[in-house]
């Protein structure tokens, strides 16, 4: 027996409901996660072996996921810094999904493990569909990629906690309009913070480390006006239960197109959601723990 569904929506509610339960099996262990996401050639593993590096010397302990389409080069990488590693190969798929990111997490994550670096598929559009459980969710650009890459892809960054720029140190080298950077963010996320970073000079590193740092003694992270857009559409359309027809979400943004339905068996749920490149996201992520939980 068959029923008509929303193929992208269902499995996109498959995917918060796997994430619901991750970030509360997380808080439960005290770790807080960190979402990267960017486009491939960024700098965010370079950053990220940095990051790691200081968080170890530091006595703060943290560890990484890193996913690839293919080969753990990163993987290899990222251990250079002394903190637990692991490599993902999504086979093709563009986008990690919280249960692909649980079941790797399950039985290898040291106890103890304060924070955890996911470190995304190189890609700006699918990611951003994508709660993994995270507390603190940041977009990252280089400055070689040029100052309008978040206008570009306004769900990417309109969606993030923090912005971070990379390879600060190439800045005037490629005449990077830092002006014009800065005001494309605040066009889709206003008041989202910003922070310059080198992976070559360690510029701006620290900053970022202590951001992550206050993100997990529970410090409020930026709440993207997207995300309240989201909430208030919930309120002012919602009817029945709103716990059950809408997930609570808070990361994605409602999209305004509605993918054509589709005929699909009930069971199983489709293991991935379409590659969907040309329309924005079609609903927010899961909430974040309320305060006061564990991280």
């Amino acid at each position: 027996m068959c029923r008509t569904v929303d193929l992208h929506q269902a499995v996109l509610a498959k995917n918060d409901t796997n994430a619901v339960e991750l970030r509360r099996t997380l808080d439960e262990r005290g770790t807080t996660a960190v979402n990267l996401m960017s486009s491939p050639g960024s700098g965010k593993t370079a950053l990220l072996e940095l990051l790691l590096t200081r968080a170890v010397a530091g006595g703060t302990p943290a560890a990484a996921v890193t996913a690839d389409l293919a080969t753990e080069n990163d993987a290899t990488r990222l251990a250079r810094s002394g903190a637990p590693v692991r490599q993902i190969l999504t086979d093709g798929l563009c986008h990690l999904e919280a249960g692909m990111l649980g079941s790797k997490l399950d039985g290898w994550l040291p106890e103890g493990t304060r924070l955890l670096f996911v470190e995304n598929v190189g890609n700006l559009v699918c990611p951003a569909s994508y709660d993994l459980g995270e507390t603190l969710r940041i977009a990252l650009a280089s400055v070689t990629e040029g100052e309008d890459k978040p206008v570009k892809y306004p769900a990417a960054f309109g969606l993030a906690h923090l912005v971070v720029v990379t390879k600060s140190d190439l800045a005037e080298a490629v005449e990077f309009d830092r002006d014009a950077f800065l005001a494309g963010v605040q066009q889709v996320n206003p008041g989202v913070p910003v922070i310059e970073t080198s992976a070559r000079t360690g510029a701006g590193v620290d900053d970022l480390l202590a951001h992550v740092l206050r993100a997990a003694d529970g410090g409020e992270p930026h709440t993207p006006v997207l995300a309240q857009q989201h909430e208030k559409h919930l309120h002012h359309h919602g009817g029945g239960d709103p716990e059950h027809d809408n997930p609570p979400m808070d990361d994605r943004a409602a999209s305004h197109e509605d993918p054509a339905p589709a005929h699909v068996p009930q069971d199983p749920a489709p293991a991935h959601a379409p590659h969907d490149h040309d329309r924005s996201p079609a609903r927010p992520a899961a909430t974040p723990a309320p305060a006061g939980s564990p991280r």
